[in-house]
């Protein structure tokens, strides 16, 4: 497995909110794992981007996020997640944020890589316009691999209307008890 990115970063922990100091690698199939220290035998933490990365934010546009003590507010990074959740991060410089900022961005929307043991490499495979990458294993013909990855998009606008529509249900049901101790005088 390659290692897009790796360093120091400060993590908000998502109880108490404190700022703690932790080694943390950007794996090239989009997870991004945090460690005590360098040499990676106690994993804290594990994300995976390509699944639950919704968007990532750096600076200013993180709001009103407190850094750690003598950091600048152009440090931080912003990891927004699909079920609401984020992981908040400092790096020590600005151009260091933004640097994790861009990788992070890449690494949540490359698709798939395959790996060439010949020139020890890794490749990386668009998705076609249907979200599904076709791989031919070994040099000859014969089987394929259909990989299909879901789009993170997928079924947000029904799950909007549904809530919309089950919202609307709600306050008509709760207007007619409203008028009950009218109709009941």
């Amino acid at each position: 497995m390659a290692l897009l990115k790796s360093g120091w970063l400060w993590r908000q922990s998502s109880v108490l909110k404190r700022w703690k100091l932790s080694w943390c690698d950007l794996w090239i199939d989009g997870n991004l794992c945090f460690y005590k220290t360098t040499d990676r035998r106690e994993l804290e933490h594990r994300v995976s981007l390509k699944m639950v990365c919704v968007d990532v934010r750096s600076g200013l546009e993180c709001g009103d996020l407190t850094p750690p003590e003598s950091h600048p507010r152009e440090n931080r990074i912003t990891v927004q997640l699909s079920d609401g959740a984020t992981v908040n991060l400092c790096a020590n410089s600005e151009d260091e944020s933004l640097a994790w900022k861009l990788t992070l961005l890449e690494t949540r929307r490359n698709p798939v890589f395959t790996y060439d043991p010949y020139d020890d490499s890794y490749h990386q495979i668009p998705l076609s316009r249907n979200h599904t990458v076709y791989i031919t294993p070994g040099a000859g013909p014969g089987t394929h691999q259909v990989l299909v990855q879901r789009d993170p998009y997928d079924g947000l606008m029904e799950n909007m209307a549904l809530g919309l529509l089950a919202g609307m249900a709600a306050g008509t049901v709760m207007r007619s008890f409203l008028w009950m101790p009218i109709l009941l005088c």
